[in-house]
């Protein structure tokens, strides 16, 4: 079993640009309060809201985050808010939270998404435990956006004949059957094939296929046209 320590070291050893932040919303003080002093002795940044309003009404940080989330709130209820972050097109992980668990309610909130169910009373180490998994599981959604971001902006430095060449060598034509293709020269294409190699900082052709599927350019005729 994981323990308190462990979780501390865990977290404060994972390799992320921007410090993790927990959001909690709860309408019982008490509550926000123990829920604060928990995250924090674990090396975690806390924002708290009384209210789901609240919430909305503030800017998320960038960054990996998760959210703990209590069901039954006065005005919008938490099943609310996740519906208005999805909306918004705000993918935070959350964990509900609810002092009157049953079984429909604990469906209903897995397939609104939810990371996690947790009743109150809950123990310290099963509310840590899901914080750090939802916490790396967005770290991991962060990544990817970055990395596919990354990915965008080395394209863009692409001209149109170098798109072209990335799209049919990915899809498997040779250096000839390119050149026949589009009509040019084989020489022509090697050098542009080069150049292309070099901004998308491909070492191999199959780190070039990989980044050509990631940005659904591998084999589409409309880039060759």
């Amino acid at each position: 079993m994981t323990t308190i320590d462990e979780t501390a070291r865990r977290i404060s050893t994972a390799e992320v640009i921007v410090e993790p932040i927990v959001y909690v919303v709860d309408d019982d003080r008490l509550i926000r309060g123990m829920l604060s002093s928990l995250f924090r002795s674990v090396g975690l940044q806390v924002r708290l809201f009384e209210s789901a309003r609240e919430l909305l009404q503030s800017k998320l940080d960038d960054g990996p985050s998760c959210l703990v989330l209590d069901i039954r709130m006065p005005r919008l209820s938490g099943f609310d808010l996740q519906a208005e972050l999805a909306k918004s097109n705000i993918r935070i992980p959350i964990i509900f939270l609810t002092g009157h668990g049953d079984v429909s309610t604990s469906v209903r909130a897995m397939k609104a998404g939810a990371v996690d169910f947790l009743t109150k009373p809950f123990r310290e180490q099963d509310m840590l435990d899901a914080v750090t998994a939802a916490l790396e599981r967005d770290e991991k959604r962060c990544n990817e956006e970055r990395s596919h971001s990354d990915l965008q902006d080395r394209s863009a430095l692409l001209s149109d004949r170098e798109r072209q060449v990335m799209a049919l060598v990915t899809g498997g034509l040779m250096n000839k059957q390119v050149a026949s293709k589009i009509g040019i020269a084989q020489q022509t294409v090697k050098i542009h094939r080069g150049n292309l190699m070099r901004k998308m900082r491909a070492k191999t052709l199959a780190d070039l296929v990989l980044m050509a599927e990631n940005l659904g350019i591998r084999g589409r005729e409309k880039e060759v046209n």
